[in-house]
Formats: structure tokens, C-alpha cells, sequence
């Protein structure tokens, strides 16, 4: 028997030997079921061994074969391996990462037949003599064959209910035929039509199109960094250059960094391309996301656009990869296998030998980093595109102002000079619920979710207690638990307060409030931007699901509420975010032809960030960042690797850690006394779920370095960790 070795998906840095019967026939990349345990378990194939050091009668044989032909084009095999070696995460992991759902529970990989109903003979002599009376009480089922009788609909997927269609099936006027799907090309799907509409096509100004230019006249792998001021006209020039793209036949991946900004993006690519354009995100079911993945592969869908899990689809003719705000830190996984879409979508780029365009009004340092040495090129759009005006920004000092529930009277002023009007405004609050603190009035004792020792924030309008770190809740107590009053009180404020007094100071406009409590349901989302646009709604809430990337031509007045708490954080990057994050809403003020206001709430109205973010703008705020993050030996001129450990009992944690840091401490010695070892230490967030959490970090000037000593560890540790569960995460961009 033929030998086949194998990656499963678990957290081992091994393979698995088994025998491939003789009548089977797999392919390296392509998936085997085999026994593992007493279970049976999807497996890929990763090489045909000559020689094992398993015993021939210990070794089990090959149950299936579910791929004739590999799942992993060359480049994409080439990515994972790369990246399961960057990142030290088991390859079985990262492989079965890179699949759907589906794929890596078994199904094939091929399309599937569909189920459509059509009109039968008997169906259509029904029609022709509807005049007998039958659909006079069944004006439903007369519709469905109607529609049926113009072309056939696909089981599941049109606007009748089940229980019509069943009836006219009992009648024998319908019947269910297989269909199996005809795969073309996205230019044959094209037919006639012109790849772009150009009557919504922008002119570009001059340095929009000088930036044009120079990523047309390049060819083969380059990472362009697009740094344009929020308004410039990035997404016009993504536009037309993607058109360009599918001109010589090839697709394109555009990458978001939420599902928030999914539905505008994906609502201005299918007004300018007629080509198919697929979307992946969150909210697609695993039937979805294989279909997605099917037509990218076959090359029957031109654009895909997705958040960071996207940039593991599999693409016949990849041209181009744009990533839209590549500052976002949500394109960083924080569990399982812990990538950086950026980072791994630019090791792709080179492997295709493809560009990459980046961008965003806020660059991270990381990137302007690589500007600096060379490794990114850069294009900047400092002014605003077509008669955007700039924008006026200012401070409200709150020390100095009688405020009610948030709100200053100076900003309430300010509202209502911007809706009388008929402007929009956007207030900006990065706290759901109603508030984050229910208290006791007598005592002062505060709500506080037992698993994670942090309070629990009120929801006035579920009448909820919920942990936003475990997601635990519980009824509102009727009375405290420490001294039996009654009088509770909340502390704080949240969006649904902040709704609620809005509400009573402007009865008279309406309110839309974006958080992930108010989008839980499908298509809500979608709802309230089309309300936005639509000017259905004057005032607009938001946490930051609505701070980036929208387009408000309305919105004339931004006002950030309350960011005082981001400006003292143990973390080294929170003033990059605050900066960012500051931009970002801002930027979302006048981008039509008005003239746009820009609103600060802040108790510190003399602190340098702020200072320096008003009076000198983001560039000027980066240089000196990255100035200070050189001399403190910080990254991008250092390298990171946190392990992160948590259990139930604090001491288990700890101890497993001191033993990983003992090994790194002997390697340093005896390797490498350039390893700098912080810790163990308990993390900022110490408890979540019942859990408590340890944090080791290492850190080393050299990037190769610090990877050849984690390599040594993975291949020779043998610390136990019994209940302790242990993870690395390489190049870490949240420390709590």
C-alpha cells in the first residue's frame, strides 16, 4: 500500500501517516477522510512518503477520497505555508482556515445541481383557462404560474411561499427538474454591455490623476500606499483603475475592514461595473461563503469583496488586491490561527506578482515605516476631491460647560444651527447601551459581572444587565445586593442614552442610531444607511461602526462625545487609534459642498495629542509618533511575540508562563542577549469568562531573530499545560 501523509486541523506542528488503499487515488492539496481516535476526520493531503517511522501494523488506512483534483491553487499553497511558518500555527490549522465551512466538513468542492420548479403541461392549460374560476379564491397560486410561465424560479429562491408551491405540485401544474449549473467565464456572462458605466464616473482632478497614473504605468508586483485626506477621491481612483484591471481579463479582490462598510462599497461598485461581483463578510451563511468561494475559483465572478477572510479565496486570474482603510486593526485575527490580512495580502501580492493599493487617511506607522524604507511606494492626496470644502475644526472645553447626559450646551447650539438648515449631523460615542455603571446610591455598590470582575452596562431597552466582554446578562436587580436599597442609579453614558436625550431636545427630527445592539438583525444595517442617505434621518448615532469609510454628502456637523478615557491608555498604540479614530469621524463632515464642522467634547482640551492633531493634522502627528517608537525601541523597529495564557486558577496560568519565559531566558544566554522578556505579568484585562489571564511578550530588534527563536521553541518545548490554554500571537496589536 501506498503511504499518504496528511494535516488535520489541530494545534499540532505534526503530520499523519496512513495507508492509501489501492483502488484510491488522492492528490497533494486535495482532502482524504481518515480515522483519528475514535472519530472520522477530514484531513488534506500534504505528501507521499517513501518511509515512515510508524509501525506498519499501527498504521490505519485511508477511508475516502473526497478531491480528484487539489483545493489550493500554487500561490495559495505557497501563502499558507509561509504564513503557518510566520505566524507559528500549526499548518493543519491554517489550511482548514483558509476552506469554507463546507469543505471542511466534507462536501465537495464542486457546484451542485439546483432544484427549480417549471410549468407542466397540465400547469399551462390551467393558465389558458383561468377564466373557469379555479384562482378566484387562489390569486397567489395564479402569480405563481404566471411567473413560471415566463421562466423557471429555483427552489428556495423567489418571492411565493412553500405551501403555494406545494399545492400546485398536488395538482400536478408544476414539477421539480435538476439543473446543473452552467460555469462561464465572467466575460461571457458580460456579454454586449460595457465593463464600466461611465455617466456616474467622476473627472479626477490633477493630483487624483497624476496618482492614476502612475499605478497604470506600473506593472507586476509594487505596494502602493494611497495616503489621501479623508474626501480626496480614494475610491475613485480604486474604481478606475480596477477597470483597468478587468480590461486585460483579470479579477480583483478589494479588502474592508467591517461588514459596516460592506453595503455602501459593494452599492458603488455594482452602480459602475456590470461585471458579476461577489461579497463575503459575517453575516453570509456557510452555503454562502462555498458558493463565493466556487465562482472566484472557476472565474465566473469578476470582483470580490470581503473583510479580512476573504483574502483566502481562491482566484483562476488574481490582477489586483485593493485594501481600503489598511490602517483598520480588524484586519488582525485575534483567535485561532492570528494572521494580518495586510501583511499576508502583500506575500500573496508577490507570490501572483501583482500590485497591491492601499488605502486610507490615517496610514499606520507600520506602513509609513515601509514608505520610509523603501518598501511601499507613496502617493499623497492632500486636498479634496471635486468642491469639498475643508473643514473647521474645535474644542469644547467641558470644564467649562453645564453638560446634561454628555452633552454641552454649546454642542446642543451647534446642532441645531446645522439642522435648521436641513443639514445632517453625526454624533460620535463608542459606548453602546444605556450606560456602562448601575450603582448603588447608598453604598456604592456597582453591578459587576462575576466572571470577568468588570460592571455591567445597562440596557434600558431590553431592561438587561450585560457583560460586553463574555456576553453574560442578567435581569435588572430591584434592589442592591450589598445593603438592600432600593435606589439604584445609573453612571455614564451609552447610545442609548445619548438617543434618548437627543429625543427630547429635537422632538421634532429624527434619530438613527448604529451600534452593534440597534444592527443585530439582518438587513438592518442596510436599512438605516438607505434611511441616511435618503435624509429619512437628520440626527445620526454611531459607535464606530459608522466613524469610517461612509459617504454622508449631508452631514455637515461631526461631534466625538466623549474620547477622554482613550487619551490615558497603558497601551503604546492607543494614541496612534485616538488619532486615527479622530480623523476618521471627522472626516466624515462636509464631503459634498458644504461647508463641514468638526465638534470636540474633551475635559482635556490642553493635551499635546489633541493639540497637535488640531493645530498640525495626522501626517505631522505620525512623524513624531514614529520618532518617539524608534527611540523606545517600540515596533515597527522592534519585532513582537505575546503568549498569552488563561485558566481558572491564577497560579496555573502564571506558572506555565515562568516556565516558557525560563526557556527563553537560557536561550538568551546561550543565543542571543539582544531578547528582551517582559513578564509573566497578569494582563490590563486580568479576568474574562471565569478566566484568568496571564500575558509573557518578547521582544527583539530583529524580526528573524525573534523567529528562529520561536521556531526552536515550538520544535523543542515540552511544557505541560494541562487546563491552561496558551496561545502566540506573532506581531500583536492588542495587548490587554
Amino acid at each position: 500500500m501506498q503511504l499518504i501523509r496528511v494535516a488535520l486541523a489541530v494545534p499540532l506542528f505534526r503530520f499523519f501517516d496512513y495507508q492509501l488503499p489501492p483502488h484510491l487515488n488522492a492528490v497533494i492539496g486535495g482532502r482524504v477522510v481518515v480515522p483519528f481516535g475514535t472519530q472520522k476526520r477530514v484531513a488534506v493531503v500534504v505528501d507521499f512518503p517513501t518511509e515512515t517511522d510508524v509501525e506498519a501494523k499501527q498504521l490505519k488506512s485511508v477511508f475516502e477520497v473526497l478531491d480528484q483534483d487539489k483545493l489550493f491553487n500554487t500561490e495559495m499553497w505557497a501563502l499558507l505555508h509561509w504564513a503557518a511558518n510566520y505566524y507559528q500555527t500549526a499548518l493543519g490549522e491554517v489550511l482548514f482556515q483558509a476552506l469554507p465551512v463546507k469543505l471542511r466538513q466534507g462536501e465537495s468542492a464542486a457546484e451542485k445541481t439546483k432544484l427549480f420548479w417549471q410549468l407542466t403541461a397540465l400547469g399551462q392549460q390551467a393558465l389558458e383557462q383561468q377564466q373557469t374560476g379555479e384562482f378566484k379564491r387562489a390569486k397567489k397560486q395564479l402569480e405563481a404560474l404566471k411567473a413560471l410561465s415566463e421562466h423557471v424560479l429555483e427552489k428556495g429562491n423567489h418571492p411565493f411561499s412553500t405551501a403555494i408551491f406545494s399545492r400546485l405540485k398536488q395538482k400536478a401544474y408544476i414539477e421539480e427538474i435538476e439543473v446543473t449549473p452552467l460555469v462561464q467565464c465572467w466575460q461571457q456572462t458580460l456579454g454586449e454591455k460595457p465593463i464600466a458605466n461611465h455617466e456616474n464616473r467622476l473627472v479626477l482632478n490633477t493630483q487624483q490623476a497624476l496618482a492614476f497614473s502612475q499605478l497604470t504605468f506600473q506593472a507586476g508586483f509594487a505596494v502602493w500606499l494611497l495616503d489621501g485626506i479623508t474626501g480626496s477621491g480614494k475610491t475613485e481612483i480604486y474604481l478606475q483603475l480596477i477597470e483597468e484591471v478587468l480590461k486585460k481579463g483579470k479579477q480583483v479582490l478589494v479588502l474592508v475592514p467591517e461588514i459596516g462598510l460592506t453595503p455602501q462599497t459593494v452599492q458603488r461598485f455594482k452602480a459602475r461595473f456590470n461585471v458579476p461581483i461577489d461579497v463575503l463578510h459575517s453575516e453570509l451563511n456557510d452555503s454562502q461563503r462555498l458558493a463565493v468561494w466556487q465562482r472566484a475559483k472557476t472565474e465566473q465572478s469578476a470582483i470580490v469583496i470581503g473583510t479580512r477572510s476573504a483574502l483566502f479565496t481562491q482566484f483562476a486570474n488574481l490582477g489586483l488586491i485593493v485594501i481600503d482603510e489598511e490602517h483598520d486593526v480588524s484586519f488582525k485575527q485575534q483567535d485561532n490561527f492570528r494572521y494580518h490580512a495586510r501583511d499576508l495580502a502583500i506575500v500573496l501580492a508577490k507570490q501572483c506578482d501583482i500590485p497591491v493599493l492601499m488605502g486610507s487617511a490615517t496610514p499606520s506607522l507600520e506602513s509609513l515605516n515601509n514608505v520610509k524604507n523603501g518598501k511601499y511606494r507613496h502617493i499623497v492626496l492632500s486636498k479634496r476631491a471635486e468642491n469639498a470644502q475643508h473643514l473647521h475644526h474645535s474644542v469644547i472645553d467641558l470644564k467649562q460647560q453645564v453638560v446634561r447626559n454628555g452633552l454641552s450646551e454649546r454642542l446642543l447650539q451647534q446642532m441645531n444651527k446645522h439642522l435648521q438648515k436641513g443639514n445632517q449631523v453625526l454624533l460620535f460615542l463608542n459606548r453602546r447601551g444605556f450606560a456602562p455603571v448601575m450603582l448603588c446610591h447608598e453604598c456604592g455598590w456597582i453591578a459587576t459581572c462575576q466572571h470577568c470582575e468588570k460592571p455591567y452596562t445597562y440596557h434600558q431597552h431590553q431592561r438587561v444587565l450585560r457583560c460586553h466582554h463574555c456576553a453574560t446578562q442578567k435581569p435588572i436587580p430591584r434592589q442592591c445586593t450589598h445593603c438592600g436599597s432600593t435606589h439604584l442609579i445609573t453612571t455614564g453614558l451609552g447610545t442609548e442614552q445619548l438617543e434618548q436625550t437627543l429625543a427630547s431636545h429635537f422632538p421634532q427630527y429624527q434619530i438613527t442610531r448604529i451600534d452593534r445592539d440597534s444592527t443585530a438583525r439582518k438587513g438592518k444595517l442596510e436599512d438605516y444607511l438607505t434611511d441616511i442617505q435618503q435624509g429619512k434621518s437628520q440626527i445620526l448615532i454611531g459607535t464606530q461602526m459608522l466613524a469610517k469609510g461612509h459617504h454622508f454628502p449631508d452631514v455637515t456637523l461631526v461631534a466625538l462625545v466623549n474620547v477622554d478615557s482613550a487619551l490615558f491608555s497603558l497601551d503604546f498604540r492607543a494614541e496612534e487609534r485616538l488619532a486615527q479614530l479622530y480623523v476618521q469621524v471627522a472626516g466624515r463632515a462636509g464631503r459634498a459642498e458644504k461647508q463641514g464642522e468638526v465638534v470636540l467634547q474633551t475635559h482635556y482640551p490642553e493635551h499635546p495629542l489633541l493639540q497637535r492633531l488640531l493645530t498640525q493634522g495626522y501626517t505631522d502627528f505620525a512623524e513624531q509618533a514614529l520618532q518617539l517608537r524608534q527611540q523606545m525601541g517600540l515596533p515597527p523597529f522592534s519585532a513582537q511575540a505575546l503568549f498569552k495564557a488563561q485558566s481558572r486558577h491564577a497560579e496555573d496560568a502564571e506558572q506555565v508562563l515562568q516556565q516558557i519565559a525560563t526557556y527563553f531566558d537560557t536561550w538568551k544566554q546561550g543565543t542571543d542577549s539582544r531578547l528582551q522578556i517582559l513578564g509573566p505579568m497578569a494582563a490590563p484585562f486580568s479576568k474574562k469568562a471565569g478566566q484568568y489571564r496571564w500575558q509573557l511578550l518578547l521582544q527583539h530588534t530583529s524580526r528573524t531573530q525573534l523567529h528562529h527563536a520561536l521556531s526552536a521553541f515550538q520544535a523543542t518545548s515540552t511544557i505541560k499545560l494541562g487546563s491552561v490554554r496558551c496561545v502566540l500571537d506573532v506581531d500583536p496589536i492588542d495587548l490587554s
